[in-house]
């Protein structure tokens, strides 16, 4: 929960540098999330600190307002259609536990089409970071941005695989390890675990890239055009469900940009059901292949099945 991000160096550390630099930059708790977090943002800014996102738009302020993916997304929907889309108001939404994070405490945690529901909406910007080093530097650019925006946290202290001497620069794509027959497009955490099935995959003679979108909308199209272009096969990663959101994007990019000269894409994502049972981030990534080794197994499989049909 937000306590959790509230450690040095996590989105708690973050609002507190965005109000030292923006007067107008509000923290925005949700109800859950009060205990170390709401008090050490009470005692270091004794002025406005919380209030409803809307109202706080309406005297001038930019609400960062912070809780759980899921209660961010599917409980309250109609009022981030409504009340902020529809107005294009400057609200920003910092979702902990995206994906799979909250694994052990079963589906109804499990925010895996939060990007699929809010890609739709106008006016919404999306970002998802792949790690704490990447969110500090897109946070400060959140707060000129016009309208809506969601950020989408992982659960913490996740393997940094962004680097200091790349650009990031939101809505513009990353690449991380050039392309030569293979393209892996990743976002989030799920950008670290193709960076790994991409080594795999080079030890197997299988020369691949990884380019990483920490912004889902608005999408680089021109970066992924580009790479697609080159490249015999394009496969997406991401942990979140197959439909709707990073895979989905890249599809229709490629379908308008390229038609049929797309390369062959395959989605990697979690599949069109409910989770079965719990278990851990990892353990729960494991069983649907969006691991190192299976996205590797998977991206073999589909490889070999593409030149069967080439020919």
């Amino acid at each position: 929960m937000a306590v959790r991000s509230a450690s040095p160096g996590g989105n708690g550390a973050q609002m507190s540098l965005l109000r030292k630099a923006s007067q107008q930059a509000l923290p925005s708790l949700a109800e859950a999330e009060g205990g170390s977090l709401a008090e050490a943002l009470v005692a270091q800014f004794p002025g406005p600190a919380f209030c409803a996102s809307a109202d706080g738009v309406m005297a001038g302020y930019i609400p960062y307002v912070n809780t759980i993916a899921t209660f961010l997304t599917r409980r309250c929907y109609e009022q981030l259609a409504v009340d902020l889309c529809l107005h294009n108001l400057p609200v920003r939404l910092i979702a902990n536990g995206g994906g799979l994070v909250y694994a052990p405490l079963g589906p109804t945690y499990l925010a895996v089409e939060d990007l699929a529901i809010l890609r739709v909406l106008p006016n919404m910007t999306i970002l998802v970071p792949a790690d704490a080093e990447e969110m500090r530097r897109l946070m400060p650019q959140t707060v000129e941005r016009s309208g809506p925006c969601y950020v989408r946290l992982a659960k913490g202290g996740d393997e940094v695989i962004s680097r200091p001497d790349l650009p990031c620069e939101l809505g513009k794509a990353i690449l991380l390890r050039p392309p030569v027959r293979l393209l892996l497009i990743g976002t989030g955490i799920a950008s670290g675990k193709a960076l790994h099935a991409a080594n795999r995959l080079a030890e197997r003679g299988l020369a691949t890239g990884v380019l990483h979108l920490h912004t889902l909308k608005p999408l680089d199209d021109e970066a992924i055009v580009q790479l697609a272009a080159a490249a015999e096969a394009v496969v997406t990663v991401e942990e979140h469900c197959a439909t709707g959101g990073l895979g989905t994007a890249v599809l229709e990019v490629l379908a308008t940009r390229l038609g049929r000269r797309a390369p062959a894409l395959l989605r990697l994502g979690i599949p069109d059901r409910f989770a079965a049972h719990y278990g851990t981030q990892e353990e729960l990534l494991a069983h649907y292949g969006l691991d190192p080794p299976g996205i590797a197994q998977a991206v073999e499989a589909f490889i070999g099945g593409a030149v069967e049909r080439a020919a």
